[in-house]
C-alpha cells in the first residue's frame, strides 16, 4: 500500500546547526607555527633579496611561463589553470605533468650566484579528483557529495585526491570549495556542497584533513598529502542574480551565519591557504577588502596560512590593472594569481615596495606566510617517495571509493513501482548522457569547461550505460544502447540518461532554472517511449536543481544523479536489483539543495520566508518508503526570455532580446519575420533548411555597395565573459567566397571595434559547415567597450558574399578561438 507524499516529511523548519552572528574565533593549529617551523621561516626570510621576496608573492600560469623564466623572475608559484597544461597541452599524460612540475622545481632550487633556493609551489584545481589528467579517479562534484551527508567518506575522497595529485608532482589544490550557493542560476552551484551551511560546515574539516592530513609540529605533511586552499572567501554563493564574479548585497550577520560557516572548521583543521573570491560584498571587491582579509580572516579568525587571489582578480579593483595593483597586497592578499600578467606585475610591485607604496613590513608578512606553508607542505624535503608512482593514478581501490560516492549521492525524487529493475530484464538505455563519461563528469574535467571529452579520455572510467550493461549481464539480463530511443526488441523498461551539458564558472550562469526552455527534445524522447507503453526511468544529470516538472511527469521514476564523475557503475548499483527485483543497494541521498516548483523560483533556500519548493531540502525517497507523487504542475510560471545574453541565433530563430537588422547607406531594415532585405537589396536574408526545417539563415551581399547584417539589442555587460576568455562563435557554410574584405564588428557604448575576418571566413572546405570563433578579448584590445555591448556581431562588406549560418552565440574559446 502506498501513502500520499507529504513534503513536511522532508522539510525541517530551518538549519539544524547553531549559527553565530559575530565573527567566530577559530585558530590555525599550533603545529602550523611551531618554533622549529618559525625558525626556518625567519632564517630563509633573512637570506632573501627584495627581488626574491617580491617573486614569492606572484604566481604565473603554465601557459605563459617556462621553467627557465624563473632564473630572471624568481616567482614563488606556478599554477595550471583550467585549460592549461604542459607546453600548452591540456590533455597531456600524467608523465608529462610530472616532468614539467619537476622542471620548474629544479630551476627554483638551483644553486647559482644571487639566488636563494626556494621551491615553487605548483597548484591546480583538483576539485573532484585530479581532474586535469586523463586516467585519474574522478569523484562526483560537490553538489552530489553534499547529498551523501557522509563526512567520513568526504575525508577519504580528500585523501585519494591528494594522493593522485601528489604522484604527478602537484603540491597544492585550490579546494575545498566552501561556498554556500543561494541562487542556483549561478554557474558554480555544483561546486558547493549545499545551500545550507550545516553540510558545508560538516565537510570543511574532514576534506581539509583528507587533503593535508593533520599538521605536526616541526614536520611536513604526511606522504601523499598536499596543501589545500579554502575558497572562495567570502559569500561568493550569494551574488545578486546568481551572477559569477558579482556582488553579494547582504548583512554582516548573514555573511557570518551562512557564508562564513565553513571557514572555522577548515582553519581549525590547519588549512594552509585561503583563496579570495572574484566577487564583492556590498560594493567592495574582496581582493581589496582589508577589513575582511586582514582584520577578520587573519586577526579575528586566527588564520596563519597565506591568502591567494583568483585568476587576475586583482585587476578588477578600482584604479588597478592586472599588472599594477598595490591595493590588493596592502589589503592582505599574500599571493597574486597573475596567470599572464606576472611579468609586468613583478616589475611594478618591486618598484612599489622600493618607493614605499607597499611597506616592507607588509611584504615580509606575506612572504613569511608563503614560506610557512611551503615548509609545512614539505617542499624543502629532498625525498618524495610517492612522486612518480603513476600506477596509483586511478587505482582500483580509489575507483571503488568513487563508485560508492556515486551510489550514495543519488537522490530518488519519484518512483512509481518501476525501481529497482530486475537484473534479468531487457533494458533500453537511451539519452545523450547514457554513454558519455564527459557529460556525466561535468565541468573542470580535463578541460576548464569539461567540453571536448570523449570516453577514450577516461581510461578506467565507466559510463552509466556500461555500468547498467554489466549489472544486467551478471544477472542474466540484457541492455540495448540507443541514444534516440529506437530499439530492435521492445524493452521491459527504458532508462533515459540526459541533462545539462558541461560548463564551468560564469559560462554556466543561466537566467532561468527551466530545463531546455523552448526546445524540449529530452521531454519528447520520454513521451515517445511512454506512448509505446514502456516504463521510463529518468537519470537526470545536472549541476543544480532545475525545473523539470514535465520530465518528471513523463517518467515512472526520476533520479537526480548530479554530476557523478568517472565511475558511472555506481548508478547501476542502486537502480538494478537482483533477478527477483530486490534491491542490491538502497537510495540514501537527500537533497542538499531545494528543488524548484517554478522556473524562476530562485533564490529558494530552507528557512526562507514563504518557502514553497517542489521538493524540499532533505527530501529523498528510498525503496522501503513507497509513495505516490501524483501529477505535477507543468506551468513554469513567469518567463524571462529577455534575460538571455549568450545566444543570439539558434533553433531557427533570433533569440530575444536580440534582433537581426540589415543596413546599407541610407537606411536599415529589421528582419523580423526571418526573410528581409535592404532597400536596394545590397544585403538579403532568407530562411533556409540547413539540416533541419528552416533552421538556418542565408545572408547574401550583392556587391553593389557596402552593407551590413547586425545582431542588436539593449546594452549588456560582457566584461566577465571577456575576462573569462569567451568568444563570438558562428556556425556557417560559405556559399560564395568574398570578393572584398569582410569586417566583423562588436559595438559597445560609443566604442566599436572591427576586425578583418576575410581569410578566416574563407578557410575550410566550401559548402561545408564549420564554426568560427573570435575571442571577445580581441575586440576589447581593439578598443570596444565590453561593459555596454549593444551589438555583439556585425558583418560588413562592400563586395559580393553569401553564407548560411545556423548558430550564433557566445561560447568557450577552447581549442580553436582566434584573434584575426
Amino acid at each position: 500500500m502506498t501513502t500520499p507524499l507529504r513534503m513536511t516529511d522532508f522539510s525541517p523548519e530551518g538549519p539544524a546547526t547553531a549559527h553565530p552572528t559575530r565573527w567566530p574565533q577559530p585558530k590555525s593549529p599550533a603545529a602550523m607555527t611551531d618554533p622549529q617551523t618559525e625558525a626556518q621561516v625567519e632564517a630563509l626570510l633573512a637570506r632573501l633579496s627584495l627581488e626574491e621576496k617580491v617573486g614569492q608573492v606572484i604566481q604565473g600560469d603554465l601557459n605563459s611561463i617556462e621553467p627557465e623564466d624563473l632564473r630572471t623572475y624568481p616567482l614563488g608559484s606556478v599554477l595550471a589553470g583550467g585549460n592549461s597544461g604542459p607546453h600548452g597541452d591540456d590533455r597531456a599524460s600524467a608523465a608529462k605533468w610530472l616532468k614539467i612540475a619537476r622542471e620548474f622545481r629544479a630551476v627554483s632550487l638551483e644553486s647559482r650566484p644571487g639566488h636563494t633556493p626556494i621551491p615553487v609551489i605548483f597548484g591546480v584545481d583538483s576539485v573532484h579528483g585530479n581532474n586535469n589528467i586523463p586516467g585519474a579517479t574522478l569523484f562526483p562534484h560537490n553538489i552530489g557529495l553534499g547529498a551523501m551527508r557522509d563526512p567520513a567518506l568526504i575525508r577519504r575522497i580528500g585523501e585519494i585526491t591528494a594522493l593522485e595529485s601528489a604522484v604527478t608532482g602537484i603540491d597544492w589544490t585550490f579546494g575545498p570549495t566552501l561556498a554556500v550557493p543561494r541562487d542556483d542560476r549561478w554557474g558554480r552551484t555544483y561546486e558547493g556542497y549545499s545551500e545550507d551551511p550545516e553540510v558545508v560546515a560538516s565537510y570543511a574539516g574532514p576534506m581539509t584533513l583528507g587533503l593535508q592530513g593533520e599538521l605536526r609540529p616541526g614536520q611536513p605533511l604526511a606522504r601523499g598529502h598536499i596543501a589545500g586552499s579554502a575558497k572562495h572567501f567570502l559569500g561568493d554563493g550569494a551574488t545578486k542574480g546568481g551572477k559569477d564574479q558579482g556582488d553579494t548585497d547582504i548583512s554582516e550577520e548573514e555573511l557570518i551565519r551562512i557564508h562564513g560557516a565553513g571557514y572555522p572548521p577548515a582553519i581549525n583543521a590547519g588549512i594552509l591557504s585561503v583563496m579570495v573570491s572574484f566577487s564583492g560584498w556590498n560594493g567592495v571587491k574582496h581582493t581589496g577588502n582589508k577589513s575582511l582579509l586582514t582584520d577578520v580572516l587573519k586577526k579575528r579568525m586566527g588564520f596563519d596560512g597565506f591568502v591567494v587571489g583568483d585568476w587576475n582578480a586583482h585587476g578588477q579593483l578600482p584604479g588597478s590593472t592586472t599588472e599594477n595593483c598595490p591595493q590588493a597586497l596592502n589589503a592582505g592578499l599574500d599571493m597574486y594569481m597573475a596567470p599572464d600578467s606576472w611579468k609586468g606585475l613583478y616589475t611594478n610591485t618591486l618598484a612599489q615596495v622600493r618607493n614605499g607604496e607597499i611597506s616592507l613590513e607588509r611584504l615580509d608578512d606575506a612572504v613569511r606566510r608563503i614560506l610557512r606553508a611551503k615548509i609545512k607542505t614539505g617542499l624543502f624535503e629532498t625525498e618524495r617517495p610517492l612522486e612518480g608512482k603513476l600506477e596509483l593514478l586511478g587505482a582500483p581501490e580509489h575507483r571503488a571509493v568513487a563508485r560508492e560516492a556515486v551510489a550514495k549521492s543519488l537522490v530518488l525524487l519519484k518512483n512509481e513501482g518501476v525501481l529497482p529493475i530486475k537484473s534479468s530484464a531487457h533494458v533500453l538505455v537511451a539519452g545523450d548522457g547514457a554513454d558519455d563519461i564527459g557529460k556525466q563528469c561535468g565541468g573542470w574535467t580535463i578541460s576548464w569547461q569539461g567540453t571536448g571529452n570523449t570516453n577514450s579520455d577516461f581510461p578506467g572510467g565507466h559510463s552509466i550505460y556500461a555500468g547498467i550493461r554489466d549489472a544486467l549481464k551478471a544477472g542474466g539480463g540484457t541492455a540495448e544502447l540507443s541514444v534516440d530511443g529506437s530499439f530492435t526488441k521492445k524493452p521491459d523498461v527504458a532508462i533515459v540518461v540526459y541533462g545539462e551539458n558541461p560548463y564551468a564558472e560564469f559560462q554556466g550562469d543561466v537566467a532561468t532554472l527551466e530545463y531546455q526552455p523552448g526546445n524540449k527534445t529530452d521531454l519528447a524522447l520520454l513521451r515517445k517511449l511512454k506512448a509505446q507503453g514502456i516504463p521510463v526511468v529518468s537519470v537526470f544529470l545536472s549541476g543544480r536543481p532545475l525545473w523539470t516538472n514535465p520530465e518528471i511527469n513523463a517518467s515512472d521514476a526520476f533520479v537526480a544523479a548530479w554530476l557523478p564523475g568517472s565511475q558511472g557503475e555506481g548508478v547501476a548499483d542502486v537502480l538494478i536489483g537482483d533477478r527477483d527485483g530486490k534491491p542490491r543497494r538502497d537510495f540514501v541521498g537527500k537533497l542538499s539543495f531545494s528543488w524548484p516548483k517554478k522556473a524562476l523560483q530562485t533564490p529558494l533556500n530552507r528557512g526562507d520566508a514563504n518557502y514553497d519548493p517542489q521538493f524540499p531540502y532533505g527530501y529523498g525517497l528510498f525503496y522501503a518508503q513507497p509513495t505516490r507523487l501524483g501529477a505535477l504542475s507543468e506551468d513554469p510560471g513567469p518567463t524571462l526570455a529577455a534575460a538571455n545574453t549568450d545566444l543570439f541565433f539558434g533553433s531557427g530563430k533570433v533569440v530575444a532580446p536580440w534582433s537581426l537588422v540589415l543596413s546599407e547607406a541610407g537606411g536599415s531594415s529589421p528582419a523580423l519575420m526571418g526573410n528581409g532585405e535592404t532597400a536596394s537589396r545590397a544585403v538579403v536574408v532568407q530562411v533556409v533548411d540547413a539540416g533541419a526545417q528552416e533552421n538556418g539563415r542565408k545572408l547574401t551581399w550583392s556587391g553593389a555597395q557596402q552593407a551590413s547584417a547586425t545582431i542588436t539589442g539593449l546594452p549588456v555587460d560582457l566584461s566577465r565573459h571577456t575576462t573569462g576568455d569567451m568568444a563570438v562563435a558562428i556556425r556557417y557554410r560559405l556559399d560564395r567566397a568574398p570578393t572584398a574584405p569582410v569586417m566583423m564588428t562588436l559595438t559597445g557604448g560609443n566604442r566599436s571595434a572591427s576586425l578583418d575576418i576575410t581569410k578566416l571566413l574563407s578557410q575550410g572546405s566550401p559548402k561545408e559547415f564549420r564554426t568560427l570563433k573570435i575571442k571577445l578579448s580581441c575586440f576589447r584590445e581593439a578598443g570596444a567597450d565590453m561593459s555596454s555591448v549593444t551589438s555583439p556581431f556585425t558583418l560588413t562588406t562592400s563586395g559580393a558574399l553569401s553564407l548560411t549560418f545556423t548558430d550564433l552565440r557566445l561560447a568557450t574559446n577552447e581549442g580553436d578561438a582566434v584573434c584575426p
